[in-house]
């Protein structure tokens, strides 16, 4: 599916908007010119801009592209399942993860999404366990982001 330039910039900038309003609720340290917002607000400014240069070319090629251009994917109900699949995943991720823990829902997304990807299960499975530890030790000592632990108990 691709959109018109003109909406998604509309679309960026409504954000660039958005997180130009925030800022203006960002505390001012004395002293010194530059506070917490001047970051975000040069970036949404900036965004705000390539939002503009959006809109234009998506108004001037309106009638040669559309507002929306269908992709040949959405016919295919193999490309829809797995894009559901994905979505489905990262919801259950959302709704499960504090009660389950990461590393029994990484495990549980990455089974359902190798099986249903058809890989083959002697390579899924090993897989399926050993890359939720992997990226749970990563998070947990080189980034030190703790990431939830839920029905097992921390084991370090």
């Amino acid at each position: 599916m691709r959109f018109n330039d003109a909406l998604l910039g509309l679309g960026f900038l409504a954000l660039s908007i958005a997180v130009l309003l925030d800022i203006q609720g960002f505390p001012s340290f004395q002293g010194q010119s530059i506070g917490p917002g001047a970051f975000p607000g040069l970036i949404a400014v900036l965004l705000a801009c390539c939002s503009v240069a959006l809109i234009w070319r998506g108004w001037r090629g309106r009638r040669e592209q559309g507002v929306i251009a269908v992709g040949a994917w959405l016919s295919s109900p193999r490309h829809v399942r797995n894009f559901l699949l994905a979505v489905g995943a990262l919801i259950f991720y959302i709704a499960a993860a504090d009660r389950l823990g990461f590393l029994i829902c990484g495990t549980f997304i990455l089974s359902s999404l190798f099986l249903t990807l058809r890989v083959i299960p002697a390579l899924a499975a090993p897989l399926a366990v050993l890359l939720p530890l992997l990226i749970h030790v990563m998070f947990y000592k080189l980034l030190r982001v703790p990431l939830p632990w839920g029905v097992l108990p921390p084991l370090y």
